[in-house]
């Protein structure tokens, strides 16, 4: 009864050709084809095409979160893609977005290469406590010896007790600022860094903050204060931790670790004193953490005891994003051939390679500088499309015949898409054709095209609700499907009708503008060629 009226009083709108109740109490709406072209005009002469922009917030971004000393794996790749998208989602509907790569550079990691560069290197200044001289200005380490100094240690402490003693005690002395400890971590920190960097660089992943655990240690004092002055502290077998159970808690809640028996730290502890440091600095209306979905109990803790301890205040609201991982077609996490973890930079090099084979047997590209440049570009929309058009919560196989195909939901059909319509858009100013009014739609395609494009904004709505990339996938993989059956079904450059041309040519560029925008919101670039 209440859609029949509501459906009656609808009909009156002249925006509407049909409007239909539906028991037992859905209303079907249809915009008149006039309405709709008025809309698409309205849209292509906007510089934004009409898309939202809400009222700003500040949102802090910790994703990333690579182990200063430790190579990037592909483990570290959900976390930089789908953060970075996030960041480019709300930026673009007018957040102030801070992203923070958040490194692990304060714990254990550290101590074990530290005394793992001892065992090698004794005589060096650093491990002389009556050193009082400079400290060296080079690094006595490359990255390539970072790579493989982090593994040995590792492998050594779990044989060796006095070794994995030795690196106990070596971050804690590190994390009290012994003096040499800490000129030989900033050597490991810019080797690190500088490395990170470049392989953040070729994802097109970028970072406003690289601030780290280490920043993190000058408020744990802070930490400490809010901790006890709550009564929040007790003892369990020497360490410091805070109960965060609560009476309606239907799964067992343990107690936040906050400092271990040998008095070090932990990151748990450094979570909190960045949320001090990001409070004070930035006061943020939210902040999200985009980390993998095992660290979901760790996040409830760390919100649970900074909401106690009166570290956060009662407007922040802190979200754990979490993802799944990504695996090999064997369905376990995804793994070289002789079983160990793939890095990162291997597996953007074999992407890319792949990429340009394919670059290479086509005979539209010539140069090789050109070859090689497409090639990166389609290699990492290829990653990147490969993982985000999944749900985030998902797992998912690395694919990378299946990823790199220029059919199916893939990276390089859209790039493909997009490379198609500039084309043509490019033909058209050739021959000097003209750009004019969008008229009403003459097929069904062209129509569905267009409630495609208006609907976009609804899109990005529910994506940055859901914090979820693939909802914008979903919508990219629905424009350019549609607009491809309307590219093959008319003859848009050679159409007679000179008005329907000029209307197409306009709805082509709307279009294009479109994908250009939503996929830059995924971190993906256009290829001039493909």
């Amino acid at each position: 009864m209440i859609a029949n009226e509501i459906a009656g009083k609808l009909k009156a709108n002249e925006i509407f050709s049909e409007v239909t109740a539906v028991a037992p109490g859905f209303i079907n709406i249809c915009l008149t084809d006039t309405f709709l072209s008025k809309l698409l005009n309205d849209m292509y002469s906007d510089e934004r095409l009409n898309l939202p922009l809400l009222n700003p917030k500040t949102i802090v971004v910790d994703f990333g979160g690579p182990n200063v000393a430790k190579p990037l794996h592909v483990g570290h790749l959900r976390s930089a893609i789908i953060g970075d998208s996030l960041c480019r989602l709300a930026r673009f509907l007018g957040y102030n977005v801070i992203g923070d790569v958040h490194l692990g550079d304060w714990g254990l990691q550290m101590g074990m290469v530290i005394a793992e560069i001892k065992r090698t290197q004794p005589n060096l200044p650093y491990f002389q406590p009556d050193f009082c001289g400079e400290y060296p200005n080079v690094s006595p380490v490359t990255v390539d010896e970072l790579n493989v100094l982090y593994p040995t240690a590792s492998a050594r402490a779990k044989v060796d007790e006095d070794f994995a003693k030795e690196a106990a005690q070596a971050t804690v002395e590190l994390q009290d600022r012994r003096a040499g400890y800490m000129a030989l971590w900033r050597h490991i920190w810019n080797v690190s860094v500088e490395d990170l960097k470049k392989n953040y660089d070729i994802l097109g992943v970028h970072f406003d903050k690289w601030y780290g655990e280490s920043d993190a240690d000058e408020y744990i004092p802070q930490v400490m204060n809010r901790l006890k002055e709550r009564n929040l502290l007790r003892e369990s077998d020497g360490a410091q931790v805070v109960d965060v159970a609560r009476d309606d808690d239907k799964e067992p809640m343990p107690p936040m670790l906050i400092v271990k028996s040998n008095g070090a730290d932990i990151y748990g502890t450094t979570d909190l004193g960045t949320l001090i440091q990001r409070m004070q600095d930035w006061n943020p209306d939210e902040i999200w953490y985009v980390v993998d979905n095992r660290q979901a109990l760790h996040f409830k803790q760390v919100f649970r005891c900074a909401t106690l301890s009166g570290i956060l205040s009662d407007q922040t609201v802190c979200s754990h994003i979490g993802f799944g991982t990504m695996n090999g077609k064997d369905g376990k996490p995804y793994k070289t051939r002789d079983g160990g973890v793939m890095r990162l930079s291997d597996m953007i090099e074999t992407v890319t390679s792949n990429a340009y084979s394919k670059a290479n047997e086509s005979d539209v590209i010539d140069e090789e500088d050109k070859k090689t440049a497409i090639a990166q570009l389609v290699g990492v929309a290829a990653m990147k499309i490969g993982d985000m058009v999944n749900h985030r919560t998902k797992d998912y196989i690395f694919d990378m015949e299946r990823f790199l195909a220029s059919e199916g939901k893939t990276g390089p059909y859209l790039q493909y898409t997009a490379v198609r319509i500039n084309s043509v858009l490019k033909k058209a100013i050739d021959i000097n054709a003209n750009f004019g009014e969008i008229i009403t739609p003459a097929t069904s395609t062209e129509r569905e095209l267009m409630l495609s494009l208006i609907s976009v904004s609804e899109a990005l709505l529910r994506a940055l609700s859901e914090k979820a990339p693939n909802v914008i996938c979903e919508k990219l993989f629905e424009i350019t499907g549609i607009f491809n059956r309307f590219y093959f079904e008319n003859k848009i450059l050679t159409c007679q009708d000179e008005k329907q041309r000029s209307s197409w040519l306009t709805l082509l560029n709307a279009t294009y503008r479109m994908i250009q925008i939503l996929l830059s919101l995924l971190g993906v670039g256009i290829p001039e060629q493909m």
